[in-house]
């Protein structure tokens, strides 16, 4: 029991320094780095009728907290012998992008192919990536854990994506994980997922998740004093 309560504090703490490390600057995205992904996912159902959020197969290697502009990458399955050169692009992406970016790769029909490793999470680690979003399989876990870099994915998978795909694009419209993603626009993560706020929409997003956040951070209280969740929903609105 001791074990299982240390391991949640270290988690909750790990997921706290990575989310304190992030660059400030702009704070429209420090306030989608502070609420929660399940009211940014609510926030744009009520405002704008859309389902914003990944598939649930789109999970952290280890607990992580970021907001973030999409760079995106897209990669095309085809067999080829070109080597790393057909690949290059999605290098340059993370060479060219600027710190605080989330780098968005999706990689056709990919589950079974590691479209990042440890080289790459090292360089965008270095770069000040916020954080990395594959729609297909990383590899090199143990790597990316000891970085402490957030990576979510579909998958682990041993296989490399050289001389199986070919890089199509940077910062093209992309579909990952079931949703739209354009470059810029916003990448929101935590441990229940991944939810993506078009640029333009990201103000109104932020006020509509604060305030859901609010009320449903009042209820908790509410809750464990009258012990009643009917109750509390009647009160405050919010399930």
């Amino acid at each position: 029991m001791r074990r299982m309560l240390l391991f949640a504090v270290l988690t909750a703490a790990l997921a706290v320094c990575w989310l304190m490390a992030q660059p400030a600057g702009d704070p429209l995205l420090q306030g989608l780095r502070e609420v929660e992904v399940a009211s940014v996912a609510d926030a744009m159902e009520q405002l704008y009728g859309q389902q914003s959020f990944m598939s649930h197969e789109m999970r952290p290697l280890s607990p992580a907290k970021f907001a973030g502009p999409a760079v995106t990458v897209l990669m095309k399955k085809e067999e080829h012998k070109e080597g790393s050169a057909a690949s290059q692009g999605m290098l340059d992406a993370i060479d060219n992008a600027p710190a605080g970016s989330v780098y968005v790769m999706v990689l056709e029909n990919g589950a079974d192919y590691a479209g990042i490793g440890g080289l790459m999470a090292t360089a965008m680690k270095y770069r000040g990536f916020a954080g990395a979003i594959v729609d297909g399989s990383v590899r090199d876990t143990p790597q990316i854990r000891k970085l402490q870099f957030p990576v979510f994915s579909r998958g682990v998978a041993p296989s490399t994506t050289i001389n199986h795909y070919r890089f199509a694009g940077v910062n093209v419209p992309v579909t990952c994980a079931g949703v739209k993603v354009n470059g810029g626009d916003i990448i929101v993560a935590d441990e229940d997922g991944v939810a993506v706020v078009p640029k333009a929409h990201a103000a109104d997003v932020l006020k509509k998740a604060q305030d859901l956040d609010n009320t449903e951070h009042s209820m908790i209280p509410f809750i464990e004093k009258f012990r009643s969740i009917k109750e509390a929903v009647a009160k405050f609105g919010r399930i």
